[in-house]
């Protein structure tokens, strides 16, 4: 599943602050951390009554402070540090969706990084005070071991995989019942014949059986909704919403539809549909016993597009650090640098200086919308 879901909650346009131009860096990362502060607070509430999981969330919120503290004090050093680290673990994948950003932008010039690789990436981030690492690929369920191997060497770090869903079964959602710190979102389109018009057929039928296994098994699990303008009125329904919580989702993500694949500009929503789904989403949390999360959300709060560091960077499967899933273009490799080093690129240094011209845009994609100007500033450094 594509990584261009990060984890931004819309929850934060309550927060709203004015005159981005206006306001510091430092602001903008203590607003993202409040940001993810409230949204995991809004999970212990969520679980409440289940003790395991209440514990589980408890020791996240505890983690999210300690992390967003050791990105305050690196930040004094003159390093920026995300909140959140988006891999993209593998290239490979069991389908073949309409749109998917992996196949249109994304090709394997070079090798997967290895388990020891991955190891010491997520050793790094905990080390720099990243809050949490976002797995998609391809589908990253085709590296599970490695998956499952991460969650164990880092309890502390929460794991928020992104998956199509047909890989889990019965022996892996067992393994993932005993672990708790990895987030399942698995993607759906709506209903049956949206998503299998997309993805391929059977998969919504996939994704409700493997609910119930995540289910069965006790773990705080989730959807993502690739919203368009054609699904837009079908997947902000309260019937939509209770049917997601009725199969025992607790977060729904919404992620509007970016136009990477050429000829499909008219699936984007409208700027009605854009604010309109903000607004809805504000509403389901107050009345829904799940966290709804929105990508890429009002990201004027926070005074322009959050990508190069400034909220989040991309990792691609062979280590090329980017701004985004959107922006496949680097200047670092963490197999070659490490992790802090690369984060002082001199491309996402010149991204966030410019952050102020990544605003919303039509596509539901800042960066996209401005992927030529984002192409030049690596050569030009070249």
């Amino acid at each position: 599943m594509s990584s261009q879901q990060i984890m931004h909650s819309t929850r934060t346009t309550c927060l709203s602050p004015a005159h981005g131009s206006e306001r510091s860096s430092g602001f903008y990362s203590g607003l993202l951390a409040e940001s993810i502060t409230t949204s995991v607070r809004q999970v212990i509430r969520i679980v409440g009554a289940d003790p395991i999981l209440l514990f589980t969330a408890t020791r996240l919120l505890a983690a999210q402070k300690k992390a967003a503290q050791r990105r305050e004090i690196l930040a004094a050093e003159d390093v920026q540090v995300p909140a959140v680290v988006m891999l993209s673990l593998t290239h490979q994948c069991n389908l073949a969706c309409q749109g998917c950003y992996m196949r249109s932008l994304h090709r394997p010039i070079a090798p997967e990084m290895n388990s020891d690789q991955l190891r010491s990436l997520v050793s790094q981030s905990v080390d720099l005070g990243v809050s949490f690492l976002v797995i998609a690929g391809g589908e990253p369920l085709v590296r599970k071991d490695d998956i499952l191997m991460l969650a164990r060497t880092f309890p502390s770090m929460t794991f928020a995989v992104f998956t199509n869903g047909l890989l889990i079964d019965e022996p892996l959602a067992g393994e993932l019942g005993k672990l708790k710190n990895i987030v399942l979102i698995l993607s759906i389109e709506g209903d049956e014949e949206a998503t299998d018009s997309r993805r391929s057929e059977g998969v919504y039928d996939a994704a409700i059986r493997s609910f119930s296994l995540l289910r069965q098994n006790n773990l705080f699990f989730g959807c993502s909704v690739t919203v368009t303008r054609e699904n837009f009125s079908e997947v902000t329904t309260d019937r939509f919403v209770s049917e997601m919580i009725s199969h025992g989702c607790r977060l729904i993500s919404y992620v509007e539809y970016v136009p990477i694949e050429e000829g499909t500009s008219n699936m984007t929503l409208s700027d009605e549909q854009h604010h309109l789904l903000n607004h809805l989403i504000a509403g389901f949390s107050d009345h829904y016993p799940a966290l709804f999360l929105g990508f890429p959300g009002d990201e004027e709060s926070y005074g322009g597009c959050l990508s190069a560091g400034r909220g989040f960077v991309h990792i691609s499967p062979s280590g090329d650090l980017e701004p985004c899933p959107a922006a496949p273009i680097s200047d670092m490799n963490i197999t070659t640098k490490p992790l802090r080093e690369a984060l002082s690129s001199d491309l996402l240094a010149e991204i966030r200086a410019n952050h102020q011209m990544l605003s919303e845009s039509g596509g539901g994609c800042a960066l996209w919308a401005n992927r030529d100007w984002v192409s030049s500033l690596l050569s030009s450094d070249q």
